[in-house]
């Protein structure tokens, strides 16, 4: 039996969901019968999932009250205080019972294990997952092959190989897989890896990210060679000047987004378990570094939910952050796990990644500007708590369930902390798709736009206006559809007449904001962070390499784990973009307005192909010149570079 809808081809709720949340949940997440019919609401869907993870208990007290947790989880979801990742909300109490959103791969020097590697890759996509790899151990390109007498063709050809098997394999019919190639900085092929994603025709599955070492950022500092390394003969091939290399990076993130940076030793100095080796690689959108073979767990608290009469509510956060807990732990012990390695290295450190979102619109409600002091002591204040309070729920989980497995030799491994259920309780997320559902600002990104188009699901197109900014304008009488058009065409209010100087200090967008108050704001989350944490540094279109390099030295500077810059229309597709082209401006007497809406017009369309897959673009014209441009992808297109705006798809 089908599920009743609004009249606008969407399920009924009695939840507090938006029209958006509800094209997003009816596209993804809930369950449809074979003719593709949806046959589940909002509400049955987080009953599935709550019903499913409070299972969990079981594995420790055969008495539990399973039907008390499943309410208890049932509300945690309902009330939007909380969303677990993708993966735990398609597929809880479904056949495939894959929970996970994170895991990373090893790839070791040897066609054995590059293919051993590629199997596990699909049979994670299949299940809903992002894999990422570090391809540092494979040799480089033109390396003798003993075993053929030829030659080996280097770890880029077979990142190659591994997007071409992400593009065959839809993740549970849901959503294209997400890779994340790392190599290292003393790789012999680094060159080459630094520059794969300047053309945008492939690897389009992949984000990359180059992993840099203490010495090699030691050296562009003081403006010295280092060495490169054969992985294959651990011996030194040449030396190379750092800062021509760095510069190839900024050169290279200038012009695409990509690669991004991860700082490799401060990541395994922060390791809670050192002696199950070093970590390598991170999740595809690299807030979650991982040992091979580990997955991760995440979910995220919708921070403008905890903010009562201009204050953070800290009881009723300290309530949802142990109930949070509970519930990833819970979701490790029924998640079906797609490799016997993966269940293995995962149940021995049984990692969780708990994280926010909707902290602009909290800054907000706060009336705190995103680019202040004050908002950076905000976040450090918040997040302080969040971490301390999870491992003190993690302690008392441990109590009862036993500490993780790995907790001996691990950091935990001393008087201080005898207790202790999970090697990490800390993650920030990019909550892309979990943010439309919680109808909030997404991760600890400020806001994209206070107007503007979001680009989802296979082409789905959602206009967006904040409403906090809505009711503001609506309660000073200074709202009219005329100026909300207005706004759509640029997205920042600062320029916008009309608006009250006070609206324009607390409603600021990600263009306002210049990159050393991004970096401020990721800094402050990251000291409070086990793991690392997802956040684009927004660059305008004209901005200058020199600024993207100075940007990359104050985030190795402040402490980062690793940093993503996105200069704007540094990629031909971006998943958030402003409603330009909606209402074309004409000059009128020195100025601009919006051009009244078209009556009957004219148009061509074009097919245009490009690295994503078919974009269609469409000029409409009338009796004044042309009046209406539209562009859109065909529905086989996707847009993989999740780091390319301030929207990432990997929650």
């Amino acid at each position: 039996m089908t599920v009743s809808d609004t009249g606008k081809g969407l399920p009924k709720t009695e939840l507090p969901l938006t029209d958006n949340a509800l094209v997003v949940l009816a596209r993804r997440y809930l369950r449809k019968d074979e003719q593709g019919r949806i046959i589940e609401t909002p509400e049955e869907m987080f009953f599935r999932v709550a019903t499913a993870v409070a299972q969990g208990d079981l594995s420790y007290d055969r008495h539990a009250d399973v039907h008390a947790t499943a309410r208890e989880f049932y509300e945690l979801m309902a009330s939007l205080r909380f969303m677990p990742n993708s993966p735990a909300l398609m597929n809880a109490g479904r056949d495939i019972g894959q929970l996970s959103a994170c895991f990373v791969l090893p790839i070791e020097d040897s066609i054995d294990s590059i293919f051993e590697t590629l199997k596990y890759t699909a049979m994670i996509h299949k299940s809903g997952g992002g894999t990422g790899f570090s391809f540092s151990r494979i040799r480089p390109e033109g390396d003798p092959v003993r075993s053929t007498h030829g030659i080996a063709s280097g770890p880029i050809s077979f990142m190659t190989i591994f997007d071409i098997a992400t593009e065959a394999v839809k993740q549970g019919g849901a959503r294209r897989g997400a890779n994340m190639a790392i190599l290292r900085i003393d790789h012999p092929d680094i060159e080459k890896f630094i520059t794969t994603k300047t053309h945008t025709d492939r690897l389009n599955n992949f984000n990359v990210s180059v992993a840099l070492t203490e010495e090699f950022m030691e050296s562009v500092e003081k403006g010295k060679d280092y060495a490169l390394i054969n992985p294959r003969t651990g011996r030194e091939v040449c030396r190379v000047w750092a800062p021509d290399i760095f510069n190839k990076i900024v050169d290279a993130a200038w012009s695409s987004g990509e690669p991004g940076i991860i700082f490799l030793d401060r990541i395994n100095r922060a390791n809670p378990t050192p002696d199950l080796g070093q970590i390598e690689s991170t999740n595809p959108c690299g807030e979650q570094p991982l040992l091979p073979y580990e997955s991760c767990n995440l979910g995220s608290i919708n921070l403008s939910l905890f903010v009562e009469d201009g204050r953070i509510d800290y009881p009723s956060l300290k309530e949802t952050v142990w109930q949070a807990v509970h519930f990833l732990d819970n979701v490790i012990e029924v998640n079906r796990f797609p490799v016997r390695e993966i269940q293995e290295m995962t149940l021995k450190t049984r990692k969780i990644g708990l994280g926010v979102m909707g902290f602009a619109d909290s800054l907000i409600r706060l009336g705190i500007p995103y680019n202040s002091g004050e908002a950076v002591s905000m976040a450090r204040e918040i997040m302080s708590f969040i971490n301390r309070e999870s491992k003190a729920a993690s302690a008392e989980l441990a109590k009862k369930r036993g500490n993780f497995p790995a907790y001996k030799g691990s950091i935990y491994d001393n008087p201080r902390t005898p207790y202790m259920r999970n090697a990490t309780t800390t993650t920030i997320a990019p909550t892309g798709t979990i943010s439309i559902i919680a109808g909030v600002s997404s991760g600890i990104e400020p806001l994209f736009a206070v107007s503007y188009v979001r680009h989802v699901l296979d082409g789905t197109e959602l206009l967006e206006t904040h409403p906090l900014f809505v009711e503001a304008m609506k309660k000073r009488g200074r709202y009219s559809d005329a100026l909300m058009q207005e706004i759509a065409q640029v997205g920042s209010i600062q320029d916008v007449a009309g608006v009250p100087e006070d609206l324009k200090s607390i409603f600021i967008t990600s263009m306002d904001i210049p990159p050393e108050g991004h970096i401020a704001i990721q800094a402050a989350f990251q000291k409070e962070t086990d793991n690392a944490v997802s956040k684009t540094i927004n660059f305008p279109e004209d901005a200058t390499k020199e600024s993207i390099r100075d940007a990359y030295l104050l985030a190795w500077r402040q402490g980062l784990k690793g940093i993503t810059i996105y200069r704007s229309g540094s990629r031909p597709v971006q998943v958030l973009d402003l409603k330009k082209g909606a209402r074309p401006l004409v000059d009128i007497e020195g100025g601009t307005s919006p051009r009244p809406w078209p009556g009957r017009r004219y148009g061509v369309s074009q097919r245009v192909q490009t690295g994503y897959g078919d974009l269609y673009v469409t000029v409409n014209w009338n009796e004044r010149g042309i009046c209406e441009v539209s562009a859109r992808m065909g529905k086989a297109a996707s847009c993989s570079v999740c780091r390319s705006c301030g929207f990432r798809d990997c929650d």
